[in-house]
Formats: structure tokens, C-alpha cells, sequence
């Protein structure tokens, strides 16, 4: 029994170690190495409780099981070399892309260094370009002022060609003028030292026969006589030197005449045109554009009459004290305004009318603008209707009212009328009269049903006037329109 027991000591020895080895070997020997064995050998043991009590190992049994040890043994081997050629291809493997990893780490860093690079520079250059898009707005915006600038001194400079135009124009009169008169005065010499030497003929032909025995004195004293017959000698010598001193205003009056009829016709054909084109920039209506000229041009009229009216008092009070000669008094008047027309005030004129206008009715204006835009048109507009009354006779514009009925002597129609309508809708342009005869023809609108259009409502920017100031201004200017345009 001590034997025994020895002997299954030893067993149990070996059995811990032969299970100890076979959990090495399942560990050591990877997914492969004893897996099978322990399935198809120790697994079947393990479930029959071991070996049976009589069970017997056959010399079969050893041999195989040998020689599945040594196969088992070779294909550990096999693996073990082959797991140590797949471990050596892996190191390589892996320090192969470790060193991809390095390259690629510094690409990485070389790439974030250019990339804070061209940032700053981007930013730099953002800052540069921010710069000078505020310095080309600058040179935009002192650009656009230049061209504001340049666009008044063009308007200044087209008024200072006028100007010199009409300067012009003043000196060929000046000179024709001073051509007539040097013909007349020299004409009226010669009749002068001719009606004095028939007076002495006539009281004393004796002593100048004997003191003038010269033939050719003679010669030049016949014709005398046969030119001068007794009419002539019993007119009063007043009329005789009116007709050979004829006055500046007489002398160019037909050539200041058709000088204003002429400018006349260029403010309806070119200053009215480019009026319309400035105004509806600012207005949408074409009526209502048209309206503004007309009633500039009327107020213009008017203004610059009342102006000729208190000059022409002025010039009378001033030259009734001193006045002498043969020429009456209202002949002097007339002769010292048309030689000093240039004292015509026309920027006061000019402020009246824009006045007037800023209280009539039936035109209105944008509140962004003023009509104070039409001021280089009202100042010609008033100087050629001041001209126009130093006239003999004077040149004027008929009374126009909205809803009259059509005149073909005044008027013609536009080209958007209605040429059956009977009634002025609104007047484009006025006609030019003198002593009550159409001189130039002016220009309306007609269309049907006139009458009951609706009057246009002041503009915005005269709406800060009262309503009781509004209607009493707007009452005085009803009342006194018709009396004015009589003038």
C-alpha cells in the first residue's frame, strides 16, 4: 500500500508537470500549436473521468503517439520560424513606416510653418489691399468732386461765353452805331453850315457877292441854293436838329430788335431744351417740366418790366433837373437806359422770380431741390425781356391761362396735343407780341376736358408754411396775376 501510494505521489507529480507543460505549450504555442491535440485527446480523456481501471494502451497506440509528437514537434518548429521570419518582416515593416511617420511628421510641421507663413503675408496683404481700397475710395470720392467742380466752371465758363458773345454782339452795334453817327453828324454838319449860309445870303447878298468873286466860291454856293428851298428855312430850327440828331436809342433800335428776337428764338430752341433735360432728372412728370419753364419765363417777363418801369422813374427823376437842348425829356430817358443797360440789377430779378414761384400753385418740385436750379435760364430770360422793353415799341408776352380756348394767331400746337381739343391744357411756350400783333408764335398743349383737370399740389418743401399763410399767399398771387400780365 505504501507503494502504491508513492507510485500515485509520483503520478500526480507527473500529471502537475505534464499539465504545466501542456499549458505552456497552449500558451507559447500561439492560435495553432496544441489546440487539436488537446480537442481530439485530452478533451475525450477529460469526459470519460480519465483512463478506465482496465484500459489498456496498445504498442500501436505508443508508436502513434510518438510520432504525432515529433510531427507536432517539426510543425512547432515550422511555425516558430516562420513566426520569427513574420516578426522580422513586421520590425522592418514597421520601421519602415515609422520612418514614413518621421517624414511625414516633418512634411506636417514644414507644412504648418508655410502655412503661418503665407498667413501673415495674406494678412499683410489684406491689411495692404483694406489700405488701398480706402485710399482709392478717397481718390474716388476727390475725383467726384473734381468732376463737380469742373462741371460749375463748365457752367460758369458757358456763362462767361455767352457773356462774351453778347459783348461781342454789343460791340459790332457799338461800332455800327458809331459808324451811323459819325454819317449823321457829318450830314448834319454840312446842313448846318448850309442853312447858315443861306441865312447870310438872304440878309447880306451883296457884301458876299463882292467878298467872293472867287468862280469856284460861286460853284459851291449854287447848288447850295437850289437845294435849300424856302420850306426848309420856315420849319422851327427844334425839328431840324431832332431830324439831323437823331438819338442812340432811334439808331439802333431795328438792329437791338432783331438781336432780341433772334436770342428770343434761341432760349425756345436751345436754353429750354437743355432746362428739360436738367429738370427731369429730378422730375418724372413731363407736363409738370413743362409747366416750371413756362411759369419761369412768364414771372421772368414780369419781374424784369416792374425792374425797367422803377429804373425808367428813377432815370426821370434824376435827369428832369439837368435836362436842356431840343430833345425832349423822354427821349433823353430813353437814349441813357439803353446806354447803360448793363445797370440792370438781374440777381435781384432772378431772386423775385424763384420767390414767386416757390408760392404758385400749379408747379411743384421735388423737396431734395430748389428753383434755384433754373437760375442761369431765369437770368437770361430776364436780361433779353429788360432789352425787350428799351425797345420802341416795346416787345412783350400775352396773358396765358390754363383752360382758355386756342388761338391759331398765338399759338401752335405741340406734337402730344389732342388737335381737336378747343381748350389750352397747359402752354409750353409764350408768344412774342408787339402793338398787339404776334411777332413769334408761342407753343400749348391742348386736349379735351381742360377745365376740370386737377390742379398740382405745392411740393414738399414748401409745406412747412402755414395753411392760413399758404392760402392768403396763394389768394394774392390769383389776384394779382391777371393785372400783372398786362403790363
Amino acid at each position: 500500500m505504501g507503494k502504491l501510494c508513492e507510485l500515485i505521489e509520483l503520478s500526480s507529480k507527473v500529471q502537475g508537470q505534464l499539465f504545466t507543460a501542456l499549458n505552456l505549450t497552449a500558451t507559447q504555442g500561439g492560435t495553432y500549436g496544441g489546440i487539436e491535440t488537446l480537442k481530439g485527446r485530452l478533451l475525450p480523456w477529460l469526459g470519460n473521468t480519465f483512463l478506465a481501471s482496465g484500459a489498456n494502451v496498445s504498442q500501436d497506440t505508443s508508436l502513434s503517439l510518438m510520432k504525432e509528437s515529433i510531427d507536432k514537434d517539426r510543425e512547432m518548429s515550422e511555425l516558430k520560424s516562420k513566426h520569427d521570419e513574420d516578426v522580422l518582416r513586421l520590425e522592418v515593416e514597421l520601421n519602415a513606416t515609422m520612418g514614413e511617420l518621421k517624414d511625414t511628421h516633418t512634411q506636417l510641421n514644414d507644412s504648418q510653418a508655410e502655412l503661418t507663413k503665407t498667413k501673415t503675408e495674406t494678412g499683410g496683404d489684406m491689411l495692404a489691399s483694406e489700405e488701398e481700397i480706402c485710399i482709392l475710395r478717397a481718390d474716388l470720392r476727390i475725383a467726384r468732386d473734381d468732376a463737380a467742380r469742373y462741371r460749375r466752371q463748365l457752367n460758369v465758363i458757358g456763362d462767361f461765353e455767352r457773356e462774351i458773345d453778347r459783348l461781342r454782339s454789343e460791340v459790332n452795334i457799338l461800332r455800327s452805331e458809331k459808324e451811323i453817327e459819325q454819317d449823321w453828324s457829318a450830314f448834319g454838319h454840312l446842313s448846318i453850315v448850309r442853312s447858315n449860309l443861306i441865312r447870310v445870303r438872304s440878309r447880306s447878298p451883296s457884301p458876299i457877292r463882292r467878298r467872293s468873286p472867287s468862280p469856284i466860291r460861286l460853284r459851291s454856293l449854287s447848288p447850295i441854293r437850289l437845294r435849300s428851298p424856302s420850306p426848309i428855312r420856315l420849319r422851327s430850327p427844334s425839328p431840324l436838329r431832332r431830324s439831323f440828331s437823331p438819338t442812340r436809342a432811334d439808331l439802333t433800335n431795328s438792329i437791338r430788335h432783331s438781336r432780341l428776337v433772334a436770342r428770343f428764338n434761341d432760349l425756345y430752341a436751345v436754353d429750354r431744351l437743355d432746362m428739360q433735360d436738367r429738370l427731369r432728372r429730378y422730375v418724372d412728370d413731363d407736363e409738370m417740366v413743362k409747366r416750371i419753364i413756362f411759369i419761369s419765363v412768364c414771372e421772368s417777363f414780369h419781374v424784369a418790366k416792374m425792374a425797367y418801369r422803377s429804373f425808367r422813374l428813377r432815370a426821370r427823376k434824376f435827369l428832369s433837373p439837368i435836362h436842356r437842348g431840343p430833345i425832349s425829356l423822354e427821349d433823353t430817358v430813353s437814349d441813357y437806359i439803353v446806354r447803360n443797360l448793363d445797370l440792370y440789377d438781374v440777381e435781384k430779378s432772378v431772386d423775385d422770380v424763384i420767390r414767386s414761384m416757390n408760392v404758385n400753385p400749379k408747379i411743384s418740385f421735388p423737396p431734395e431741390c430748389e428753383f434755384a436750379l433754373l437760375s442761369p435760364f431765369i437770368r437770361e430770360v430776364c436780361r433779353v425781356a429788360y432789352e425787350m422793353q428799351a425797345l420802341e415799341p416795346s416787345l412783350d408776352i400775352p396773358l396765358a391761362t390754363d383752360g382758355e380756348l386756342m388761338s391759331e394767331v398765338k399759338y401752335r400746337r405741340s406734337y402730344d396735343s389732342e388737335f381737336t381739343a378747343p381748350l389750352v391744357a397747359f402752354h409750353v411756350w409764350p408768344a412774342l407780341m408787339e402793338d398787339n400783333s404776334v411777332l413769334i408764335k408761342g407753343e400749348c398743349t391742348t386736349r379735351r376736358g381742360a377745365l376740370s383737370s386737377p390742379r398740382r399740389s405745392p411740393s414738399p418743401n414748401r409745406s412747412l408754411l402755414g395753411s392760413t399763410s399758404r392760402s392768403s399767399l396763394r389768394s394774392r398771387s390769383r389776384s394779382l396775376s391777371p393785372r400783372r400780365r398786362l403790363y
